[in-house]
């Protein structure tokens, strides 16, 4: 399974989610800086950092802690 973290740089909330993700998936996350695309600014700007799963298409917007990160790998790992 390989997530993608969606944010910007120079984004202090998309740090801090950086760590918090960093620290629940083994081998870490894809980063996505949502400023390569379009789509992605559009879809993603109001709601960054977000960590989105590509096999099931679901995410997790940001606030989310340790526990949210765990209950939301579950849930796409389940799927």
């Amino acid at each position: 399974m390989r997530l993608i973290l969606f944010g910007t740089s120079g984004c202090h909330l998309c740090e801090q989610a950086g760590l918090i993700v960093n620290a629940c998936v083994p081998g870490g996350v894809d980063y996505v800086d949502i400023a390569e695309q379009e789509q992605w600014q559009e879809q993603y700007a109001i709601r960054i950092p977000v960590l989105y799963d590509p096999r099931t298409k679901q995410d997790l917007g940001w606030p989310f802690d340790l526990a949210e990160v765990g209950d939301f790998i579950g849930r796409v790992v389940s799927l």
